[in-house]
């Protein structure tokens, strides 16, 4: 069995593509070898997700800086596993975890936590001499078969967007490709066709959101759908057949006093699923995110119930990348689809088993980004290890979310892997 001695942690604060504070760490093993990795931060958040931990002074990034992150880093996780062997990342984790302490890695933070794993994970391929999606593959205990399908941020609102619509994201979903290279040119094309339309109809074509979604003054949720499938035919694509959607609801982020408020018309919950119902049957909706509040586990069934066999019952800000929140999930057949955000969980590992328990219960697994992210591009190589059914990592316009398109085109040049069916 190979064993990774652990010679030194270090970390320092970079920022991420809002211009925020986030952490950077390498790992150095005794042999020499070395991995480096940057972590992301998200906006709109799920209250079970791990803790960040930020410095709260408000002369400096307005609270938002990450010293505090950094030196536990560079002390308490570096003093607490440096000159150790690790034989696994589960156990590499593990002595992370107990180092903080808490059950939300609240004390030293997740974004410290998060660093220091995929660091000491790079460093473990590199002594490997395996390419990170194969050394992800493995800790998995997966094969190699498929890349993930694209769903890819055309139009933002919600939290991505200073709330000007109440749809967080409606994306493309490239169905009629046969591989990621024919997805991205699709995808370039309807997008192009879409910047023209928003400009036509709203005088706005620049304004974009945190993912690079196109974001004008949308009047309501309805505006940003019918839009995206006028986009996709003005590109010469079927609309359903050729090019589909998926949607970001983000729905705890208008829910109040136990109702939905979507562009000011107080919904019940089920009245709720009645939109989202009737949005699916008029639109090619692969995919339905955050459909409900977070904490509306007594309704999450029925709209699961209601979307079956016509679209995705994905959970975001609902599952938190949490494995306790899944398991509650499965037993009450409360979706059938995780959006796998890593730092949600804080830990390899801790995403790793959120995944197999996504597998097991027969859902599908889309491997996500955060609003705040870095040109770091691990997580398409996490995406292909783990076998994710889809990635979601935003548009097409800026150079953080470009990484991970340009890594899967890398990795798909390499192994020739078919996409996910």
């Amino acid at each position: 069995m190979n064993t990774f001695a652990i010679d030194r942690l270090h970390a320092r604060e970079i920022l991420d593509s809002r211009g925020r504070p986030t952490v950077w760490a390498e790992c150095r093993l005794a042999s020499g070898a070395r991995g480096a990795a940057s972590v992301p931060s998200g906006a709109s958040t799920g209250r079970a997700e791990a803790c960040e931990l930020r410095d709260g002074e408000p002369s400096r990034y307005r609270g938002l800086g990450c010293r505090r992150a950094v030196a536990n880093v560079n002390t308490v996780l570096h003093d607490g596993v440096r000159g150790r062997t690790f034989a696994t990342q589960a156990e590499f984790d593990g002595v992370l975890q107990l180092l903080d302490g808490t059950p939300n890695l609240g004390r030293l933070g997740a974004n410290a936590v998060l660093a220091a794993s995929l660091a000491f994970a790079r460093a473990v391929a590199a002594q490997r001499g395996v390419p990170l999606y194969r050394h992800f593959a493995d800790l998995a205990g997966l094969p190699l078969r498929t890349l993930p399908r694209l769903t890819v941020n055309l139009f933002s609102g919600g939290k991505h967007a200073g709330e000007q619509a109440a749809l967080q994201d409606v994306l493309l979903a490239p169905v009629a490709v046969q591989n990621t290279d024919e997805g991205l040119a699709a995808v370039v094309a309807v997008y192009q066709c879409a910047a023209d339309l928003i400009l036509r109809k709203y005088g706005q074509r620049l304004l974009r959101a945190d993912e690079g979604g196109l974001a004008p003054d949308f009047p309501n949720a309805e505006a940003m759908l019918a839009d995206a499938v006028e986009a996709i035919a003005a590109a010469g694509y079927k609309v359903g057949t050729g090019m589909a959607l998926a949607v970001d609801v983000a729905s705890s982020h208008f829910q109040r006093d136990g109702l939905y408020h979507l562009g000011g018309k107080p919904l019940t919950s089920a009245g709720m699923i009645d939109q989202i119902a009737d949005w699916v049957r008029r639109y090619p909706l692969v995919s339905v995110e955050d459909g409900l509040a977070e904490e509306d586990w007594a309704n999450w069934p029925a709209l699961r119930t209601r979307l079956a066999g016509h679209s995705l019952t994905l959970g975001d800000d609902f599952l938190c990348t949490q494995p306790e929140r899944i398991r509650r999930a499965i037993a009450a057949g409360a979706a059938n689809a995780l959006l796998l955000k890593v730092n949600q969980v804080g830990t390899l590992t801790g995403a790793a088993q959120a995944a197999a328990l996504a597998r097991e219960a027969g859902w599908k697994v889309v491997v996500s980004a955060r609003s705040g992210e870095t040109e770091d591009d691990w997580l398409a190589d996490l995406a292909v290890g783990w076998g994710a059914d889809f990635i979601k990592v935003g548009s097409i316009t800026q150079s953080e979310r470009l990484a991970k398109y340009n890594r899967l085109l890398a990795i798909e040049a390499e192994t020739a892997l078919p996409l996910a069916g």
